[in-house]
């Protein structure tokens, strides 16, 4: 296992928070701090439809991604709502939050929708962010390990070993997410190992060994370096830190030290 050869990613997902002159405010703060990790860790604010096309310009020239928050899997049509991959590439979105553990809770996110807005990402040059994750009665029913394979499974099906490379996959135990809650450094691990073991299952060790693992669930200033050594998990997917520039910032240079 060589950490150093997979790109390090610390992604904020800001939620539903955050007005167009908010975001601007947030992100000129953001942008000199982090500027030194350029090179070093991709850097990226998944934020609100309303916020893209404000947070790009903010971001122009910058070593700060975009990303947004969810993606429909059909390119057009009677969809009110929806947001389609090319309509996020055209704003110049590079990323894309996939199957978060709110979308799948709360509006009806399965893995067969999570698989379709997947290859509509990646079939429309979009990187996806593939959320997994165990809820609390799975885990206290010792079955994680089986609920993380069938979700890598399902979720990358079809996916080829060359897209899946192009995916980040990110580990977040439900039970942590906005809980205040987190999984210790060796569960975030043990989790990010077997999603690791599961990828190569399903391609080749090159690939799994190739592919960005985050940890997404309530990853802070104060627990990120901890979690940040580990071999496994190569980035984060932050949550409320994600919206307080020196927080974030924390966390983006946790990551830098490696």
């Amino acid at each position: 296992m060589n950490k150093s050869s997979r790109k390090a990613i610390i992604a904020g997902n800001w939620k539903m928070n955050k007005t167009r002159p908010e975001a601007k405010e947030l992100l000129e703060a953001i942008k000199p701090l982090v500027a030194n990790a350029d090179g070093k860790v991709e850097v990226i604010a998944c934020v609100p439809f309303t916020n893209l096309e404000t947070a790009i310009n903010a971001t122009a020239g910058s070593n700060v991604k975009i990303g947004a928050e969810n993606v429909h899997f059909e390119k057009s049509g009677a969809f009110t709502g929806e947001i389609s991959a090319d309509m996020l590439v055209e704003l110049g979105v590079e990323y894309v939050v996939i199957g978060h553990s709110e979308r799948r809770q709360y509006f009806g996110e399965t893995d067969e929708t999570v698989n379709k807005r997947t290859k509509a990402a990646l079939a429309a040059g979009l990187k996806p962010i593939v959320c997994v994750g165990e809820l609390l009665w799975e885990r206290e029913c010792n079955i994680t390990e089986e609920v993380i394979a069938r979700q890598i499974k399902l979720d990358l099906f079809d996916v080829s070993a060359a897209d899946a490379k192009k995916t980040v996959i990110a580990y977040e135990p439900v039970w942590a997410i906005g809980t205040g809650k987190t999984a210790t450094a060796d569960q975030a691990e043990e989790v990010c190992a077997f999603i690791r073991s599961t990828l190569a299952k399903i391609y080749d060790n090159a690939t799994a060994e190739a592919i960005t693992i985050q940890y997404g669930g309530s990853m802070n200033a104060k627990n990120c370096a901890e979690l940040l050594a580990k071999t496994n998990v190569d980035g984060g997917l932050i949550g409320g830190a994600s919206l307080k520039a020196a927080d974030f910032n924390t966390i983006v240079q946790a990551a830098v030290q490696g």
